[in-house]
């Protein structure tokens, strides 16, 4: 068993996974990921975005495959391991908010740090930084049932960034959000994550989303896809298959690769 390179702080050798029911989720899907790089994974929803964050993360353990972070094998961890890893190393932001109920919104921000043995006073600094950079500093002591749900899911950008992790894993992260304010929060979770070197992984089915990531890998049916552009096609091969001479129209096929 090779460790990756070591530019890669993460690496996935070969992934496959399959659904309860038996269908597949990921197909040999191999990729890395450069320390402080934004990486969208983009493809239609049922392509494995979800399933590949969660394995890269260490919320799932692959079937067969490799998952590597900072050399160190996540695939052959133990549970309590990979729930070491999740709380000191990584964040998560899901497509829907989920808070603690009972914790107002600068607690809910605060506490992974407080979960990582920072004092309250710093943890709480470090939260109400990042929930006025998120323009809901003005919420800092409601509760999450008084806020809506757009305000929710700033609450959980906020607590993730504040957390400072190695690689931030974010599913559909501006999913609740009206679709005027999500170019202002996805640019600032990218700057934010750049002036930190933070690395995150960004899945998304939204191309103007995935335009903001510094490269993107595309699944479909749980494979990484290669989109060919090919040269323009004239009316005539169109219609018959033929070389013709007059008219063109653009032409582009779509190739599988594990």
């Amino acid at each position: 068993m090779e460790a990756p390179p070591d530019h890669d702080v993460l690496c996935a050798r070969a992934l496959h996974f399959q659904h309860h029911d038996g269908s597949p989720a990921l197909q040999g899907v191999s990729l890395g990921v450069r320390e402080g790089e934004i990486l969208a994974v983009s493809g239609p929803r049922g392509s494995g975005k979800t399933t590949l964050l969660r394995c890269l993360s260490g919320l799932v353990r692959p079937q067969d495959g490799e998952v590597w972070f900072n050399g160190v094998a996540v695939h052959t961890m133990g549970p309590l391991r990979r729930e070491r890893l999740r709380r000191d190393r990584f964040c998560w932001i899901d497509p829907a908010p989920v808070l603690v109920p009972e914790l107002n919104v600068w607690e809910n921000t605060a506490l992974p740090l407080m979960l990582r043995g920072t004092g309250r006073p710093r943890a709480k600094t470090a939260a109400l930084e990042w929930l006025e950079r998120l323009d809901v500093g003005d919420k800092a002591r409601r509760r999450p049932h008084e806020l809506q749900q757009a305000e929710r899911q700033r609450v959980c950008i906020a607590r993730a960034l504040a957390s400072a992790p190695a690689v931030l894993f974010a599913d559909e992260p501006t999913a609740p959000l009206h679709r005027a304010d999500r170019a202002s929060v996805l640019r600032t979770l990218t700057t934010a994550a750049r002036s930190h070197g933070i690395t995150v992984l960004l899945a998304t089915h939204d191309a103007r989303t995935a335009a903001l990531a510094d490269r993107t890998v595309a699944l479909l049916d749980g494979r990484r896809v290669r989109t060919v552009h090919l040269p323009p096609a004239t009316e005539a091969t169109v219609a018959t298959g033929t070389t013709g001479t007059t008219g063109t129209e653009g032409r582009a096929a779509c190739s599988l690769s594990a």
